[in-house]
């Protein structure tokens, strides 16, 4: 039960960390000109990616590790939506990560139009986050 307790508390703190993301990260830069808020959102696109990355990775691993010990199909469950995060960012929110990294230094004319839509793409992953964790509780509530 240990891995199940762990991927849930870092399942947890993931879906946690994105919500802050867009509920109160984003639309406060979302509140400087355009060209402070892409220089704003670099340095903080970088230091989340570790974090997140690192996050689901290990909390995805978690997870699997006591499905395989307690077969229970929400510590499957968990473990998928956690571990989507990695092909979700990397083939649907990552081309508009690259657009926005190159208007850095000098942002283009519909660089608040890629901010905003960021955002709206990385909910999704709040949202995955939010469901990993819930599939966890749940399949820690039958052995709790």
């Amino acid at each position: 039960m240990t891995f199940g307790l762990i991927a849930l508390m870092i399942s947890a703190a993931f879906a946690s960390a994105a919500f802050y993301i867009n509920f109160a990260e984003h639309p406060a830069r979302m509140g400087l000109p355009v060209e402070f808020a892409i220089r704003q959102w670099k340095p903080a696109y970088k230091q989340g990616f570790i974090l997140q990355a690192t996050l689901a990775v290990i909390g995805g691993a978690c997870a699997l590790m006591q499905f395989f010990s307690q077969p229970d199909i929400y510590w499957l469950i968990g473990a998928l939506l956690l571990l989507a995060n990695w092909p979700f960012t990397l083939l649907v929110i990552m081309p508009t990560n690259r657009k926005l990294l190159a208007m850095v230094d000098a942002p283009g004319p519909d660089a608040g139009d890629l901010l905003a839509r960021w955002n709206r793409l990385h909910a999704v992953r709040t949202g995955l986050g939010l469901a990993s964790a819930a599939a966890l509780f749940t399949a820690a509530m039958d052995y709790i």
